[in-house]
């Protein structure tokens, strides 16, 4: 079924819709069980051991600190996590983006602007700064930082970065999304850690956007059009999600509130009917599923308040089991897995949709 979209409230104009002509993921190189993490840091509590063992994850590739002489690993300074997500933020941010450049059949010197979402760290310059001199990318390449907005972040930038990519036709332009979940970790007793510790994971995601009719020369092909985006955020819920400053702990840590789940998907709903508001299409027109991966609850929640199957959500599923939390750049594991999938086919819809503090709920429309 074909549909007509006019313009405003999200839609993108149509000789000017970008489409996604590739992604590429990275991890850093050792993965850990559940069981291996709390061997790492001694934790024998079996309140906390159960939230590890009931979070639906097999495995999470982190960057743990190396251990000591009793051969347990102690809790790492402020300084110390903020050298390691730059480092580990960039290294597996530049293999993305790699992958993603070759997926496409494209180089770096094709790369007209890039735009790097990260919420695991502070830094200034940004990582696109840092990826630019450490790549060797054109000194001239347009850039933008996305920080600080959590998991819901990879589809506020792809937003933008599709913005960007209308407004210039036929010019290659890549988000990515990299996050080192574990320079953000702090090391206690207390099941507000222990919610959070359970859950994420650090990895890197890109992807190639260019707008304009095919003949234009651009590379790649292998993706969706962007139809239009819609946004809901929570405001009475701004505080269920949040990476400030513990002054008990002298570091930054990340808090989730247990209502989260329901929260989020009270307003799944919402949220997709307005995505699909105008379109003529209905949930059951819409044939892929791509949800952020924000834990077994979240997942649950989704698929209970919009109707879907588990099957359904498949890819989401299974990103959260061999990868934990990745934050922002969730959904373009499980984007990656559809395509490796290949059962997606042209006149397809696909729905996005990610979820983050604010609290906030992003989503965007595609077609193949």
């Amino acid at each position: 079924m074909t549909i007509t979209l006019e313009a405003g409230d999200g839609v993108l104009v149509a000789e000017h819709r970008p489409r996604i002509i590739s992604v590429g993921t990275a991890v850093p190189p050792v993965s850990y069980s559940q069981q291996e993490v709390l061997d790492a840091f001694a934790i024998s509590d079996p309140k906390i051991t159960s939230v590890f063992r009931n979070s639906a994850i097999d495995r999470r590739h982190l960057v743990l600190p190396e251990p000591g002489p009793d051969g347990i690993r102690s809790a790492e300074e402020q300084g110390d996590l903020l050298d390691k997500h730059r480092r580990s933020a960039v290294e597996t941010g530049a293999e993305a983006l790699r992958t993603c450049l070759k997926r496409a059949g494209a180089d770096l010197s094709d790369l007209r602007h890039l735009c790097c979402v990260t919420s695991t760290g502070f830094l200034t310059p940004g990582i696109s700064a840092l990826l630019i001199r450490e790549l060797g990318i054109d000194r001239h390449c347009s850039r933008s930082d996305i920080v600080g907005m959590g998991c819901n972040a990879g589809l506020n930038a792809l937003n933008l970065v599709s913005g960007w990519s209308a407004a210039h036709p036929g010019e290659l332009a890549v988000m990515l999304c990299t996050e080192a979940c574990s320079a953000a970790y702090a090391m206690d007793s207390s099941m507000q850690t222990a919610v959070v510790n359970s859950l994420f994971g650090d990895g890197a995601a890109a992807i190639a956007l260019v707008s304009g009719p095919d003949d234009m020369g651009a590379v790649g092909g292998e993706g969706p059009t962007l139809l239009k985006f819609a946004s809901c955020i929570i405001p009475e819920a701004v505080g269920a999600m949040r990476y400030d400053w513990d002054r008990d702990l002298g570091r930054f840590s990340f808090y989730l509130d247990p209502q989260v789940p329901y929260v989020v998907g009270a307003h799944a709903e919402i949220v997709v009917d307005r995505l699909l508001s105008g379109t003529g299409l209905r949930r059951s027109d819409i044939r892929h599923w791509l949800v952020h991966s924000g834990g077994k609850k979240v997942i649950d929640s989704v698929v209970v308040n919009l109707g879907l199957t588990r099957h359904d959500l498949r890819h989401t599923v299974g990103v959260l089991r061999d990868y934990g939390n990745v934050s922002s750049g969730s959904f373009l594991f499980s984007y990656e897995r559809l395509l490796d999938e290949k059962t997606a086919e042209p006149g397809d819809y696909g729905v996005l949709m990610t979820m983050g503090p604010g609290s906030t709920l992003e989503t965007v429309l595609v077609q193949w």
